[in-house]
């Protein structure tokens, strides 16, 4: 193909053709460095992500995989692409030499819902920021965070998503995988790419003028309601540590551990998004640790939470050059009110309760974790056996709940179980039938089948790396998107 046909071909591409917003890119380069993306040996769509396109006004049945390789593979048709600066607390350690070490921002599109999105690539090469790295994801990598954010969206919880995985053809060694291994650039949309540490370099530099003019932006665009407020940046930080918040009772419900919540992982919309090391909790263990190298369990499963807020109150400092730090403290105060607030109410609906008083959900929360912290129960399996083993017949008696299931026999008798099932059979007798018959749906609905535990994605990549089996993978996630 000649360089004019090439030059067409992308000219042509529903994804080239996107009405691009310069919105990040308008604030100047202050805040990025264009860069160009790495030229790969081979270009193999293994995902697309047909899901998100009406969001882009887009039909999925007149996008063809060529259209994804030409845009998120070769990167033809579409500059500037952006590798954005930023700082960041890794473990609690200040680092000064982050920002966009293996990635950049493709480009900002409104959807047909209004919101603007952000295309953020990862593995695209090397930027001013790959510190010696080589710019690249492994395959698995990209393979896992398909995973991740598929499940996590279908859990209910505010994530990022994968548009595209392209396997690209270069052999890479990494340190914590047999190499050498294959290699993919994702592509993310995310509603931004800004992240704390965004702030925090500014902050590092002395520049507030810089903040301000970030933070207005931020509002203009993320919090646009709060926009024309005399108070809008109270209002803008009360906002996101409600996020956040909840953000984080949605990953404990999910029985999810992220595992590195550097303060350049935290996105400034509240949203989850950059997945590494993370796992699905096997059973309910509050110390439990995704990544190998947390050797002192500071990302540990229960202390999500602490450390979201711990991470919103060091955000104060950089901010603080923009309003004040009082009406910061007044709106991070809600923080505990928020998550318990959040996770409660999703936990009762992993227990079958849209709605329950909050004594009888607050007793039946307490007591559902006692039993699952003191028994060797799967966290996901339970809630799944609930699911699929729910009888009306469990408000007759307490001892029929769950005694058909593989917990029940193996469990069933032990005090912390009746006393559990004791208060379940309660709020059950003080339900009308129509009510009770509510219940399966409940749990159906907030309870996949499939739990994305380690083992699962480990025999998904063996198929695809032993093999080069895709199938395994596709049928997880339909697995996953239809809850099974």
């Amino acid at each position: 193909m000649t360089l004019a046909e090439t030059q067409n071909d992308a000219s042509n591409n529903p994804f080239v053709a996107l009405n691009y917003e310069p919105a990040l890119e308008s604030l100047g380069d202050d805040y990025y460095d264009e860069v160009a993306a790495a030229e790969f040996p081979q270009h193999i769509l293994r995902w697309r992500n047909d899901a998100l396109l009406p969001r882009l006004g887009l039909n999925p049945q007149l996008v063809t995989d060529e259209d994804f390789i030409v845009a998120f593979g070769k990167f033809e048709g579409r500059k500037p692409l952006l590798a954005l600066r930023y700082h960041g607390y890794q473990f609690g350690e200040y680092n000064p030499g982050l920002g966009d070490g293996r990635g950049f921002l493709y480009g900002q599109v409104r959807g047909t819902d209004g919101e603007l999105y952000d295309f953020g690539t990862k593995g695209s090469g090397r930027t001013p920021y790959s510190r010696g790295g080589d710019g690249m994801l492994t395959l698995k990598g990209g393979v896992r965070e398909v995973l991740a954010a598929e499940a996590l969206h279908y859990m209910g919880v505010r994530t990022s998503r994968c548009l595209s995985l392209v396997e690209t053809g270069l052999p890479l060694w990494r340190g914590d995988e047999p190499s050498p291994t294959r290699s993919s650039v994702m592509v993310r949309m995310s509603k931004s790419h800004i992240r704390f540490g965004t702030f925090e370099r500014l902050h590092y530099l002395k520049r507030p003028d810089l903040s301000k003019r970030l933070l207005d932006h931020v509002i203009e665009q993320y919090y646009s309601k709060i926009a024309t407020e005399q108070d809008k940046y109270a209002l803008f930080y009360a906002e996101l540590v409600k996020r956040v918040a909840e953000l984080a009772a949605q990953w404990m419900a999910a029985g999810f551990c992220h595992a590195v919540l550097n303060t350049d992982n935290m996105s400034i919309t509240g949203e989850s998004f950059d997945y590494g090391p993370y796992a699905f909790i096997p059973s309910y263990d509050p110390y439990f640790v995704a990544a190998y190298f947390d050797y002192y369990g500071r990302y540990c499963y229960s202390h999500q939470p602490l450390v979201c807020k711990l991470n919103l109150e060091m955000l104060q400092e950089p901010l603080k050059s923009v309003f004040a730090q009082d009406d910061m403290e007044s709106g991070l105060s809600t923080f505990d009110e928020h998550y318990h607030n959040e996770y409660r109410s999703l936990m009762l609906k992993k227990l079958g309760f849209e709605q329950l008083s909050i004594s009888d959900g607050e007793e039946l929360l307490k007591a559902t974790i006692e039993f699952l912290k003191m028994y060797p129960v799967s966290y996901h399996h339970f809630f799944a056996e609930m699911a699929s083993s729910f009888s009306t017949k469990w408000g007759d008696n307490a001892s029929d709940i769950l005694r058909d299931s593989e917990i029940g026999q193996s469990l069933g008798a032990t005090e912390l179980f009746v006393n559990w099932s004791g208060i379940y059979h309660r709020i059950l007798t003080n339900l009308t039938p129509e009510e009770v018959e509510k219940i399966g749906k409940c749990l159906t609905r907030y309870n996949p089948q499939t739990p994305l535990l380690r083992p699962v994605i480990e025999s998904i990549w063996e198929a695809i790396a032993q093999e080069n089996n895709w199938q395994p993978f596709y049928e997880l996630l339909e697995k996953i998107r239809s809850g099974q």
